[in-house]
């Protein structure tokens, strides 16, 4: 997903502005206040703790508050919200050590009170004129987040107790449980308290702290899982107030092919023919000792820091893999500019000071995100603040068991290490990824048609079976970052002499690196069931998506043939089972997608006007291949048969009910026999897994629209008409297949509901629309000139019916909704 580019990917806090209660406060202002107070400032903290730095602060523990000396007015700082103490929910996303959205803000005073104000950077005027400036400024709305009364002033030194500001909800805790239905929750003042032992103030930094307690209703799932008590959730708030950095470093402009992201503004002073959107890159700041050598070391190293709570095998497994990133800077230019290391013993990893790779648990696993924290006005990045879910590297586990069976009795001694081996491996990409997002880069997920082509891919294991016909992990992942790892770290960070000079080598990389075949597709273009870029993938691998469905699949078969009680450590109940056929079951549903993409697909470039000029790129978009569009289409509608969807014999005898004090979750099929494994729903969700893609409104308009213009394209009638000849009008279902024509019909229904759904959903053009409907109206007719035998004469006469009303009157019908399907990202 792509995040606000200030913040890195994937940023879940929602930061909310206080604007009604400061309503009175700001009357109470217009109507007149006191006068400033004449106490001096050392009257008023007389016997309190100082402590010197970027704004001086006091600490006042008797009354649980924390006094701050402004030093200057309307001086423009930063200021960020984090999480300290967190939730511990993946659902709601309120994680330990998530930053928020960084705001620049001033103090104003008005009258005896002082006004902290966030700044709008969303729209400037860079000119030295002061009015065009300020009608810019004037134009649109600034917000005020907090106002307080002065204490006591000395000059332009103002001393203001800032306690309210840290018992506000600034990280939008409130709004985030909200937003995830988990109910109304209000800061509960008597039960909320500034932590002011915990107040630090350094010469660029100021880390204050409070301990809010959330009251709400306590029902919802989500809470009622994680929390003490689901109607008291109490959490720590920090917040980090940061002197701007130096102007006296050059932005770099954001380019969309350097692989990176960007911070933007409206610049209303740019000349007429000029864009006003503008664009930076977002970097951190890394300047070379010696600017006139190739390779020369830095006035001040990026450093990263590894959360201590990190166990065994685990921390090792994060230090090397972030490691990683120092090649590509070496290559860049810069020696010994970039490492990582263990957080030192004592140190305060939400100081805003440090880099920190944190280690974070939930209740289940999720997803792990890297924020850069850059500043607004140039995309220098402040800090990087990593978070990795403890529960992936399990999930890494449970597969590679789940593949191999280590745990029989004859089963060779290495393969419990090998599951353990690709586990930590995972894990080291997984280190260098998330970091990468916090270096300033963003996601490609078309790098894995190189191979190990970047680490800012999403990858998926490797797993090929052996010359004995094994399934084979033992090269899973990758080691080290690729060629576009090292392309991206040397266009963002590397040093080229600033004006025309540095565009010309920027130009000069950019054409190389798409003469070696760099490929480069990321979040906007790919998370969507109808993307159609045919190399932007998520959890992929290899350079032909059609050969390598073909491999998962013979490993699939060969797994799901030996599938047993092996797959389970001695020690776990037999329940999970189920959850570990999960994997298995579904091993090509990210490989299914790559074969949906291929379908209405077509690849375009990232680039600007002067690289089409130039020929540095292309325009346009490069439809797939007709006869690679087939090939892909009826592998996919295989999947739709019952041959394939099926469970040997031999999996379904032995899938066992969870034992008592455990219970089925998420990560197991859905089942409507109670607590039995149900063989209808995975049948489903398999078939929904393919339906969903293939039936995409997206995809499905651009399919039409491929025939129109090239009548040798596939067109919608092609494609619905196949998905039916490999499900309802299928000659029948061998006999050697479990269970196979009650599988068969459970696909037929999916196939049916994705078809109506697709024609509710409102998102066909009409044209396209009438294709859907008359195929649908043609199966009715042929349901019924075909009735069959048994239960599939039950299945076709009602299938008939339901199409009939449907089509008749769509108002009369409630469509079912899609199967559900087990979780698979994040792996």
């Amino acid at each position: 997903m792509r995040a606000a580019p200030v913040a890195g990917p994937l940023l879940c806090a929602i930061l909310m502005l206080g604007v009604a209660p400061m309503a009175p406060v700001l009357a109470a202002a217009a109507e007149g206040a006191p006068a400033p107070s004449a106490k001096k400032i050392a009257d008023v903290t007389r016997g309190l703790q100082s402590q010197p730095g970027f704004i001086d602060l006091w600490r006042d523990t008797d009354k649980g508050r924390v006094l701050l000396s402004v030093p200057a007015l309307e001086q423009p700082f930063l200021l960020l919200s984090s999480l300290p103490y967190a939730l511990g929910s993946n659902d709601v996303g309120l994680d330990r050590g998530q930053p928020g959205e960084m705001r620049m803000v001033h103090f104003e005073k008005h009258g005896a009170r002082l006004l902290l104000v966030q700044q709008n950077t969303n729209f400037i005027a860079a000119s030295a004129d002061k009015d065009e400036r300020a009608a810019v400024a004037e134009s649109f709305a600034s917000g005020v987040l907090w106002s307080g009364e002065i204490l006591a002033s000395e000059g332009e030194r103002h001393l203001i107790d800032f306690s309210s500001f840290l018992l506000a909800d600034r990280h939008g805790v409130g709004a985030r449980l909200t937003a995830t239905k988990q109910g109304a929750y209000q800061i509960d003042a008597a039960r909320s308290a500034v932590l002011a032992e915990q107040a630090k103030a350094f010469p660029d930094n100021v880390e204050l702290e409070a301990l809010l307690t959330f009251a709400g209703p306590g029902q919802a799932e989500h809470v009622r899982q994680v929390a003490a008590d689901a109607s008291s959730l109490s959490l720590r708030q920090r917040i980090s107030m940061v002197r701007l950095p130096a102007t006296d470093w050059q932005p770099r402009s954001y380019h969309p092919y350097s692989g990176g992201f960007d911070v933007n503004y409206y610049d209303f002073a740019t000349p007429l023919a000029s864009s006003i959107d503008v664009h930076w890159q977002v970097r951190h700041r890394l300047e070379k000792t010696d600017p006139s050598a190739a390779v020369s070391t830095v006035k001040k190293p990026i450093v990263y820091y590894v959360d201590r709570g990190a166990p065994e095998p685990v921390r090792s497994a994060l230090i090397a893999g972030a490691s990683w990133w120092a090649s590509a800077f070496e290559k860049a230019g810069f020696k010994d500019a970039y490492r990582v290391e263990l957080l030192p013993e004592g140190v305060d990893a939400m100081d805003i000071r440090y880099n920190v790779i944190h280690w974070v648990h939930r209740a289940t696993r999720g997803w792990s995100y890297g924020n850069a924290l850059a500043d607004p006005r140039t995309g220098e990045i402040i800090r990087g603040a990593v978070t990795l879910g403890s529960q992936r590297v399990r999930q890494d586990i449970l597969i590679a068991e789940s593949l191999l069976a280590p745990y029989g009795k004859n089963a060779p001694a290495d393969k419990q290490k090998l599951a353990e081996a690709m586990a930590l491996a995972r894990l080291r990409q997984l280190a260098a990824h998330e970091v990468g997002h916090t270096l300033g880069f963003a996601h490609n997920f078309a790098a894995s048609r190189m191979g190990n082509g970047s680490v800012m891919d999403y990858p998926h294991p490797i797993l090929k079976l052996d010359a004995k016909g094994n399934v084979d992990i033992a090269d899973a992942y990758g080691v080290g970052v690729g060629p576009w790892d090292d392309y991206i770290v040397k266009y963002i960070y590397g040093d080229f002499g600033g004006g025309a000079q540095e565009q010309a080598a920027l130009a000069k990389l950019r054409a190389e690196a798409r003469a070696a075949g760099m490929l480069y597709s990321s979040d906007q273009d790919d998370r969507s069931p109808g993307s159609s870029h045919p190399d932007g993938l998520l959890w992929d691998f290899g350079p032909d998506s059609i050969k390598t469905w073909d491999q998962l699949g013979a490993v699939r078969q060969r797994a799901l043939q030996t599938f047993s009680v092996d797959v389970l450590p001695d020690a776990r109940q037999i329940g999970e089972l189920e959850a570990r056929l999960v994997p298995v079951y579904l091993l090509q549903r990210y490989q299914g997608e790559a074969l949906a993409r291929l379908i209405g697909g077509g690849d375009f470039d990232y680039a600007i006007s002067g690289d089409i000029k130039a020929g540095l790129a292309k325009a346009g978009i490069k439809t797939t291949p007709a006869a690679v569009q087939r090939q892909a289409l009826n592998r996919l509608a295989d999947s739709l048969r019952a041959e394939y969807l099926a469970l040997p014999a031999g999996v379904l005898d032995i899938l066992t009910p969870p034992a008592m004090g455990h219970e089925r979750s998420r990560e197991y099929f859905a089942t409507r026999m109670e607590s039995v494994f149900d063989a209808f729903s995975i049948a489903e969700a398999g078939a929904a897994q393919t339906a969903g893609f293939l039936l995409d409104p997206a995809r499905i308009n651009r399919v039409a629209w491929q025939h129109a213009r090239d009548a040798q394209q596939p067109g919608v009638q092609e494609v619905l008409s196949l998905l039916l000849q490999k499900t309802w009008k299928r000659e029948p279902v061998p006999a050697s297949v479990a269970g196979g024509e009650a599988v068969q019909l459970a696909a037929n229904w999916v196939l049916i509901d994705a078809t109506l759904n697709l024609l509710d959903g409102g998102k066909l053009h009409p044209q396209v629309d009438a294709e859907v409907r008359q195929s649908a109206r043609e199966l009715a007719q042929w349901l019924q000139k075909n009735p069959g035998k048994g239960v599939t004469a039950d299945s076709r006469k009602q299938a008939a019916a339901l199409i009939a009303v449907y089509l008749a009157d769509p108002r009369s019908v409630k469509l079912r909704a899609m199967p559900s399907i087990p979780p698979g990202a994040p792996i």
